[in-house]
Parts: C-alpha cells; sequence; structure tokens
C-alpha cells in the first residue's frame, strides 16, 4: 500500500513538473492562448531590412507597441514589412519607420517616430517614410579598403 501511495506522490510532482515546464516555455516563447491582444496592421517599404526578422520588435519612444509580422520581396525589389500594432496605439500618417539595432550587434527592431500630422493611420495603412537598416559589415569595408 505504501509502494502505491508513494508511486502516486512521485507521478504527480512529475505532471506538476511537465506542466511548469510546458508554462514556461510559452511565456519564453511569447506564445499566448488566453490572451488575444487586439492589434491592427501597418505596412512598410524598406530598400534594406538585413538582420530584421519576423517577430521583431515595433517601438515608440522606446516602448514595444508591436512586432513583425511578416517579411516579403515587394514591388521594384523592395523590402515590404508587415506591422502588427497594438490597439491602443496610434500612429500618424506622416510617421517614420526605421530599422535600428540593440547595441553594436544586437537584435533588430524598427523604431516609429510620430510626423506632425493629426491623420491617423488606418488597418492596412503604409507608412510612406522609411530609413533602411545600416549595413555595419559594409561600412567596415568601406572603411579598411578606402571607400570613405
Amino acid at each position: 500500500m505504501k509502494k502505491v501511495n508513494f508511486d502516486a506522490i512521485v507521478g504527480l510532482f512529475v505532471l506538476a513538473g511537465f506542466l511548469a515546464f510546458a508554462y514556461m516555455s510559452l511565456q519564453l516563447g511569447e506564445f499566448s492562448v488566453f490572451s488575444m491582444e487586439k492589434t491592427y496592421s501597418v505596412h512598410a517599404t524598406f530598400g534594406n531590412v538585413s538582420g530584421l526578422k519576423r517577430g521583431a520588435l515595433v517601438e515608440m519612444a522606446g516602448v514595444n507597441v508591436g512586432k513583425v509580422s511578416g517579411i516579403s520581396l515587394g514591388e521594384n525589389d523592395q523590402a515590404q514589412v508587415q506591422l502588427q500594432i497594438n490597439n491602443g496605439v496610434k500612429i500618424t500618417d506622416d510617421a517614420i519607420a526605421s530599422i535600428k539595432t540593440q547595441g553594436i550587434i544586437g537584435d533588430k527592431y524598427i523604431k516609429i517616430s510620430q510626423g506632425g500630422s493629426e491623420d491617423l493611420l488606418v488597418d492596412g495603412g503604409f507608412i510612406m517614410e522609411t530609413e533602411s537598416a545600416v549595413d555595419l559589415e559594409e561600412l567596415v569595408s568601406k572603411y579598411i579598403f578606402g571607400g570613405v
């Protein structure tokens, strides 16, 4: 009888450990089953998005306001980036989207700087003013080989 009771307790601890591991994996992977955060879609076209990945952060004034939901090659060999912006965030139609780097060789993210317009972007709208990513390797090679 003690053997069965001990096995049941060990089984419950194993199950609890597995559930805790699954929960932490979902949270660290930024996957959520229960929260359905409402977002709207905004598009931007860049000449170069090297290093930018799907799931990268979108920030305004240093605050996370959304994520990159897709990157594809659009017309004129330009990179088309789709952003999912949180519903409470309003972006003006003259905003500037820039690809920035966290630190010297950190992850890429998109920084949105508001313009002076009072007109707002709607779902499916386009950010017209963009600044592409700075290619650090290209800058270093220009400096080394005398292109500067």
